[in-house]
């Protein structure tokens, strides 16, 4: 076998894993709608077992990705980017902008019309975030400040500072995110030039 072929189908195994858990889907769910057996899916997701197309196919369908997706394959050269939204559990979706590992990941957010009493429950992490309303209202909740954000306003932050992102009644939100995993912040290269003086 080709060693690369080898060491993309061994890292199969933790990625399947990782999917899973991000989905919230148990071991018992996943084997109902591949119709694996849960104990294949572990052996599968420990390493133990090197996964067949037979095995691939069901589990790229259940988890919405395409094979290439669900193996990590390498690129092929085709500049297309392959957008495969994802569904949460609380119906907000996340559509995924930029597939490279590291640096500044893009991402488009829709979430489900919000409660306005709703109570947010904050989240912190590493890294920095860079927000901007395409569509509707978001309601940003940043340590003590509680911002309601319209369509063609941003907000740029450190996200080790509790935050909560929620649509307001009024409807659904549409946002794009840039978030820096590492702290990295999105550096604007060029600034329109102010207008001449009369």
């Amino acid at each position: 076998m080709d060693e690369a072929l080898g060491r993309t189908l061994d890292a199969v195994g933790p990625r399947l894993k990782q999917l899973r858990q991000r989905q919230d889907i148990t071991l018992a769910d996943l084997a109902e709608e591949t119709g694996i057996s849960t104990s294949t899916l572990s052996r599968l997701e420990a390493g133990l077992r090197r996964p067949t197309l037979e095995q691939l196919l069901p589990l790229a369908r259940a988890h919405g990705l395409t094979l290439d997706e669900l193996v990590d394959a390498p690129p092929t050269g085709n500049p297309r980017i392959n957008l495969r939204p994802i569904a949460c559990a609380d119906g907000s979706t996340i559509l995924p902008l930029t597939r490279r590992p590291g640096g500044i990941q893009a991402y488009k957010f829709v979430l489900p019309r919000g409660d306005d009493n709703a109570e947010p429950d904050l989240r912190t992490h590493e890294g920095y975030d860079w927000v901007y309303v395409l569509n509707g209202t978001l309601r940003l909740v940043l340590g003590d400040h509680d911002l309601v954000l319209e369509p063609g306003e941003a907000a740029e932050f450190d996200t080790r500072t509790p935050h909560w992102f929620g649509a307001t009644g009024a409807g659904p939100v549409e946002y794009l995110s840039l978030i820096g995993r590492q702290g990295e912040r999105a550096h604007i290269r060029a600034a329109p030039k102010p207008p001449p003086s009369q």
